[in-house]
This record gives structure tokens, C-alpha cells and sequence, in this order.
């Protein structure tokens, strides 16, 4: 997962202490400029392919030990090493964490936790059931995933949860090759942050949305028990919907998710400027934390943060809440 640029950044965490109402999220937005480019409801009937959950969880997921391509102030680690920091709970709830009880100074890597599916989908649904999520001061996780067989970006990244600090909205971005954009007349329930998805090392904002209501990202979203994120990639389109706890659809409970009964994506990347297929190849599903790096350390000042990020790093009680705590995920074809 790969950071926003720096003016972008610090716009976001300076907008994302708004105070906006509940649920905000779940009226439509309307679009002024033109005709708008819809969701358009799929006949597909999707199948469960891939369920994880439980105490089989990591079964099917490979801790990644490389260093953090986005220069936080971590060490991703597995083996025993992880095992205080990635496990399930006696209810079936699995957990990812940061080191927060072992000294570390000032600037220094605490351990943590990054975790990729080892299977990979050109297409389907995908729906994560999350009770919590990682959020403070220095803290920056997202839930993505990451195409295969070629260097980033042109295999494609979508960035279906992601935040740093003390933000409270969601932001939800692609990351591709040349020649892929988001068509600004895409209709969806977020804010328009940037429209093209092209990226590289020196140009890594990709386009984006970011959602409207201040439960969908931190503090907020695990006071609500969390909610669900599912997501369609699709040859049409790559969709993104946002349900909180209390307003999860009865057919996601019911394993029979209907996409084209949930009305507007909370954000649309429409093919109509940008061919899918091909800019977004096989995708695995990804979770991880990272701290400070490339996003949450420039932007931890203007967050409303204390004192410096690296400073952050060496109080172990500021990392008691960067976890995940996920119920489930589920990929349907």
C-alpha cells in the first residue's frame, strides 16, 4: 500500500476532524457536472469460494517480513515473534497488532503485523466483517489488496480501508499504470479527492474518494461494533460499499450477498475511463499497520498529534488500540 503525496495528505487529515452527521454516508449524492455514470445493478449470482475466519484464519494468509515499502517506523514480523501479535480469541475473533509492550526509543521499529492472502482473484466479491480497527497518533492501517505477476502499480492496488492518525473518514483509492483514470461524473456516496489512478514512486496519490461520515475510519467505527466493508471488482467497474453494524443487509448475514439490492456504491471506479481488466490483474487481499512512515508522520503535526512521531513511537500505551479485530472474509465469484 502506497502513500498519498504530502499536500494531499495533510489536506485530508486537516478535513477529516470535521464533524459530520451519522450516517451521512447513507444518503445520495448528487452529481452537477453532466450526466452522472451510475452503478449499474449485476445479474451475477456470486458463490462462496473463500471464507476466513475462526481458528483456521491464518491458514490461508502469509505474514510478509520484508521492510515497509511506505518507510515506517516498523519491523513485520512472523514466527514466534508474532504470535502475541496475530492470533485468534476464545470467541473466534482474529487480531493484528502492534508491539505494545515491549520498549522501543525514539524512532526506532516497533514490531507488527502484515498479512496477505495466499490465494489471489481476478474478480469477485469481497466482503470484511471487521469489529475494529487500529487507529491514534502515529498509527497508519489500511485493509487493501494487491495485484500479481507484474511491479507495482501495474498490476493494480486497490485501498479499500485506509487512515492515519486521528482521522475519522475513510479514504478509498486505486493505484494503476498509465491510462487508467476515475471518471469524475462516477456517481457514489463519498467525496471526489483525485481522479487519476496512474501511479509511481514520484507520483503515488492515484484517485480517490473519501467517505462522508465520521464513524467509517478510527475511534468512531469501533464504537459502533464496527460495520462492513465489500467490495466488487468487476470488468465494469471496481465498487465500494460501507455498511455500518446496525445496518449490515440481511443477505450479506445470510451468506447470499445481492449486490444490486444495496443502491449506491459508497465510491465507483467506473471503466469508462479506465479498463479494469486489464490495469487490475489477480488482487490478494492484504491487512497490515504500519507507524508514522510516508503519511501518518507528515501528516501527525496537522492531526492534532503531540509532540513528534518518532517521539510517539517510544510510548508503548499509545499503540493499546492499533488493532484489528476481524470477524470475518469472505470472497464470492
Amino acid at each position: 500500500m502506497f502513500p498519498a503525496l504530502a499536500a494531499l495528505v495533510l489536506a485530508l487529515a486537516a478535513s477529516s476532524n470535521a464533524v459530520v452527521p451519522h450516517h451521512a454516508a447513507l444518503h445520495r449524492r448528487h452529481n452537477n457536472i453532466g450526466a452522472s455514470v451510475s452503478y449499474v445493478p449485476r445479474s451475477t449470482s456470486y458463490k462462496l469460494v473463500e471464507r476466513y475466519e475462526g481458528k483456521n484464519f491464518f491458514d490461508g494468509w502469509d505474514f510478509f517480513t520484508g521492510a515497509d515499502p511506505t518507510h515506517g517506523n516498523v519491523k513485520f514480523v512472523d514466527g514466534d515473534a508474532a504470535s502475541k501479535l496475530a492470533y485468534v480469541q476464545d470467541d473466534g475473533t482474529v487480531v493484528l497488532a502492534v508491539d505494545d509492550f515491549s520498549d522501543v526509543p525514539a524512532g526506532g521499529a516497533r514490531n507488527s503485523i502484515r498479512i496477505s492472502t495466499k490465494k489471489a482473484w481476478d474478480r469477485g466479491l469481497f466482503i470484511a466483517d471487521i469489529y475494529s480497527m487500529p487507529h491514534g497518533c502515529g498509527v497508519w492501517p489500511a485493509y487493501w489488496s494487491l495485484g500479481q505477476g507484474k511491479d507495482w502499480p501495474n498490476a493494480g492496488e486497490i485501498d479499500i480501508i485506509e487512515g492515519v492518525n486521528t482521522n475519522t473518514q475513510n479514504q478509498i483509492t486505486l493505484h494503476s499504470g498509465p491510462g487508467c483514470a476515475l471518471d469524475k461524473k462516477a456517481d457514489a456516496l463519498s467525496n471526489l479527492l483525485g481522479t487519476t489512478c496512474a501511479s509511481s514512486p514520484d507520483n503515488n496519490s492515484g484517485c480517490a474518494w473519501q467517505q462522508k461520515a465520521n464513524n467509517t475510519f478510527g475511534h468512531l467505527f469501533n464504537m459502533q461494533a464496527g460495520g462492513v466493508y465489500a467490495h466488487a471488482l468487476e470488468a465494469d467497474a471496481i465498487s465500494v460499499w460501507f455498511f455500518d453494524r446496525d445496518a449490515v443487509p440481511a443477505d450479506i448475514a445470510a451468506g447470499k450477498p445481492d449486490p444490486s439490492t444495496w443502491g449506491t456504491p459508497t465510491a465507483l471506479f467506473p471503466s469508462s475511463q479506465c479498463d479494469i481488466k486489464s490495469h487490475f490483474l489477480a488482487q490478494s487481499l492484504i491487512f497490515d499497520i504500519t507507524l508514522c512512515g510516508d503519511w501518518a508522520g507528515p501528516a501527525y503535526e496537522s492531526s492534532g498529534c503531540p509532540g513528534t512521531c518518532a517521539s510517539a513511537i517510544a510510548d508503548k500505551s499509545n499503540f493499546n488500540v492499533a488493532k484489528w479485530k476481524i470477524a470475518s472474509v469472505s470472497v464470492y465469484q
